[in-house]
């Protein structure tokens, strides 16, 4: 049953499991499937109304202890993938494994008030989704992901699921420190790691496993938790968090910044996070969960608070560059506003209307002491790009910004639906009075289209479009 694990993996794992019929339950469980699970995405749809819009699906959903928006899912039929469902293509939920919803609750039920977060390593975005919905999408988040080729694909998340404040960046994660310092009043570093956690989803996690390798990454994640603990405000709560189950990647890195900052770090236990939270709970109060407690994947929980001041890292050597956009004018906020009401789009103060050229954003108010000391890949919203007749209103807005429910909402049908989310022109049996309309689905915002002949001209974006099965 173990020879999908290297000895000394296994020998790790026994300094940590109390005896040897716990090791036979860890390595048992480890050959099964791991259960599927989602979390509700509250920016758009309460949990109590996604209940009773799939109560009919065939769906069983069971709550998972620690994150009331999140439930294990079985269906009826597994046929159809589930990221291909309406709900799931509109942002009413988000596919996530059930105890990476951990770390976001324990980061919230700290400081369930914080306005200023950062992610320091956030993609794909599922914690980065949770936190804002956590937030109600106020204050700012400042998502960082190290991999160029995943930031694509953090962005894509964050727009499907209707968040505005959040500020991307690329960078290695040790440079927030010296940048950015005492800057945030929250930070999760969901940190990379060995993976060891995560054998159920993927059998070959632990192909190329080594104890160097290890040691490797614990060197790594030292350094990202040094430069977020800087980066943190006095006062302040971090979560440091893995998806492995040695100790090398875990205690032993909270230890390593116990000693090094004596006198600022406070381990904040997370006993009575959540009813059953005690079976994980190791003596320092981290949560050590191994797949076979929680039948789910393997994940490292620690919680800090910053309890002194840290002396400033040296100041960092490369140079940002001039901000290429400025805050827009009181009149041009005024024409903006009024054009954007007409179409349905509408925001609140907490963000702020910016420029570039002829392209219109929406910058989370939260974030304005960051600019200029760190470079962005984006900054919340692009609202519009402005032509000689008016606004081009772009689409990651207009499912941010509108409600289903306004004058301009046009309801598809189940076919028209997803002839949209393939990329096809709406041919209606009664076309819309207005040339221009909210196009909606089970009432929520699909995308703004005009009406153009006896048809609704698809502006569903060409890489978000989708081929094969798609809803039930």
């Amino acid at each position: 049953m173990s020879e999908r694990f290297p000895e000394d993996f296994l020998a790790l794992m026994r300094t940590s499991l109390s005896d040897e019929t716990e090791m036979q339950r860890f390595l048992a469980i480890s050959q099964q499937p791991l259960r599927r699970s989602l979390r509700i995405n509250t920016l758009k749809i309460s949990v109590d109304d996604f209940l009773a819009q799939t109560s009919d699906y065939g769906w069983q959903l069971t709550p998972i202890p620690w994150c009331k928006e999140g439930f294990w899912i079985e269906r009826d039929d597994e046929s159809l993938p589930l990221g291909s469902v309406a709900e799931h293509l509109s942002g009413l939920f988000y596919i996530q494994e059930a105890s990476s919803m951990l770390p976001v609750t324990a980061l919230f039920d700290a400081a369930p008030d914080a306005h200023q977060v950062m992610d320091v390593a956030a993609a794909p975005g599922s914690k980065t989704t949770q936190m804002a919905a956590l937030m109600h999408n106020q204050g700012a988040i400042l998502a960082n992901e190290y991999s160029a080729s995943r930031v694509k694909v953090l962005h894509a998340n964050i727009s499907r699921c209707g968040v505005s404040n959040v500020a991307l960046t690329h960078f290695d994660g040790r440079v927030f420190g010296a940048a950015l310092p005492e800057q945030f009043d929250a930070i999760l570093l969901d940190a990379p790691c060995s993976g060891e956690g995560v054998v159920r989803k993927d059998p070959d996690a632990l192909r190329n496993w080594t104890l160097a390798s290890t040691e490797e990454i614990a060197a790594t994640q030292r350094d990202l938790l040094d430069s977020a603990f800087h980066a943190l405000q006095p006062g302040g709560t971090l979560i440091y968090s893995t998806c492995t189950l040695n100790q090398i990647e875990n205690q032993h890195v909270i230890s390593w910044l116990q000693q090094r900052y004596p006198d600022a770090v406070e381990i904040v236990p997370l006993a009575g996070l959540f009813t059953g939270a005690e079976q994980a709970l190791t003596p320092e109060g981290f949560l050590h969960v191994f797949p076979h407690i929680y039948d789910s994947e393997g994940f490292f929980v620690a919680r800090l608070r910053k309890i002194a001041s840290l002396p400033a890292l040296p100041t960092p050597s490369y140079k940002v560059g001039k901000l290429p956009f400025s805050p827009a004018s009181r009149k041009l906020n005024a024409e903006v506003q009024q054009a954007a009401a007409k179409v349905g789009l509408r925001w609140e103060d907490n963000l702020q209307l910016w420029q570039r050229d002829k392209e219109l954003w929406l910058f989370p108010a939260a974030l304005e002491s960051w600019l200029g000391k760190v470079r962005f890949s984006r900054i919340g919203l692009k609202l519009a790009e402005t032509f000689p007749k008016g606004y081009r209103w772009q689409h990651e807005a207009v499912v941010a910004l509108t409600q289903a429910d306004n004058t301009l909402s046009f309801a598809l049908t189940e076919a028209e639906a997803e002839s949209w989310y393939r990329g096809q022109d709406i041919h209606p049996e009664n076309l819309p009075e207005r040339d221009e309309v909210l196009v909606t689905y089970q009432q929520q915002t699909l995308g703004l289209a005009k009406k153009v002949g006896n048809r609704i001209k698809n502006s569903y974006p060409r890489e978000l479009v989708r081929d094969g099965r798609l809803f039930r």
